[in-house]
């Protein structure tokens, strides 16, 4: 019997186009990074969106988009920021399950707002895992196809849809969050570091009240931010210590740098804050020369926010199965 060859070619690569999921875990006292998705809730909710579970691999596509050509039937979603894409020269809609014929070619262009879109594709991008993962550590050059972005003429093979999905595109979408969008007043929240005790009065208000803008070099590694000089009371003299996604660290010219999903797993510079973790999405969708704004909160409020978050998401991924199913 004749087997399906479920593939999508790349046509062009894009700027930075990546297959992601949720990361590594577990492995970061190896010296093994997280990795995953920059924007996890847009990557989870695009997952949702095609039935996949919430760890299957798909595309993060940074600033302007890749050319894709379907080698089989299938079904997307494209969530995250607002992409210009198109299905053979019509509107690929976001936010909705979108069904593809073989032989269709998907063309991104650039973002009119946010720098992280994510294509999903029914049954996941199925790579084989590298350290339990199927994410691409840019960085530490870890994962599918070597730990690479992607080129032109990569194939990326995709898995058994775990159900069967719409040959037509339903009329029903969920919410477009707008975290990403760089004119929000919401300021982003941090709650305190292993140093912010160290930092001088001046300087822990300034995070607070005084604006700050994504650097050109930024990247996944991390946000360097422009904006007031920091500074510390007193030197400090730090050994490495661990570090994590959303940490703020304090280098000696006084631009601080948050650290996003393929930070270093220890760092030497003083940790003079942490992004709390609902927010690290908001930031992975700032691109170079966003404004930036802080506010520090305290762990209750961080945890009360994570928990309002994730039963958000919970939510919706039922939503999705539900009607999903009832297709």
């Amino acid at each position: 019997m004749h087997k399906e060859f479920r593939v999508i070619a790349v046509v062009k690569p894009g700027f930075l186009t990546s297959v992601q999921d949720r990361g590594r875990y577990g492995i970061a006292g190896l010296g093994v990074g997280h990795a995953g998705a920059m924007d996890d809730v847009a990557a989870r909710l695009a997952n949702a969106l095609v039935g996949n579970a919430r760890d299957d691999a798909l595309l993060e596509i940074t600033l302007t988009g890749p050319t894709l050509r379907c080698e089989t039937d299938t079904v997307v979603a494209l969530t995250g920021a607002e992409l210009d894409a198109r299905v053979d020269g019509a509107p690929l809609p976001a936010w909705r399950p979108v069904p593809l014929v073989r032989g269709s070619v998907v063309v991104c262009g650039g973002m009119r707002r946010g720098a992280r879109a994510y294509l999903a594709f029914a049954g996941g991008i199925d790579v084989a895992p590298v350290l339990g993962s199927r994410s691409t550590d840019l960085n530490a050059a870890i994962g599918p196809f070597g730990g690479r972005a992607l080129a032109a003429g990569d194939l990326l093979p995709l898995g058994r849809p775990r159900r069967t999905l719409p040959s037509r595109a339903p009329a029903w979408s969920i919410a477009s969050p707008r975290w990403f969008d760089p004119a929000s007043p919401l300021p982003l929240r941090l709650v305190d570091g292993a140093h912010t005790g160290a930092l001088t009065e001046a300087s822990r208000a300034a995070l607070a009240t005084r604006e700050f803008r994504v650097a050109a070099d930024s990247n996944r590694v991390g946000f360097r931010l422009d904006g007031p000089r920091l500074e510390l009371a007193h030197p400090l003299e730090l050994v490495s210590e661990a570090v994590a996604a959303g940490t703020l660290q304090l280098p000696p010219g006084g631009q601080p740098i948050a650290l996003a999903a393929e930070h270093p797993t220890t760092g030497g510079y003083p940790r003079i804050a942490h992004l709390i973790a609902v927010d690290r999405a908001r930031l992975a969708q700032r691109r170079p020369g966003d404004a930036v704004r802080f506010a520090w909160c305290d762990p209750r409020e961080a945890d009360a926010a994570r928990r309002a978050r994730e039963s958000m998401l919970q939510c919706i991924e039922y939503e999705c199965d539900y009607r999903l199913r009832a297709l």
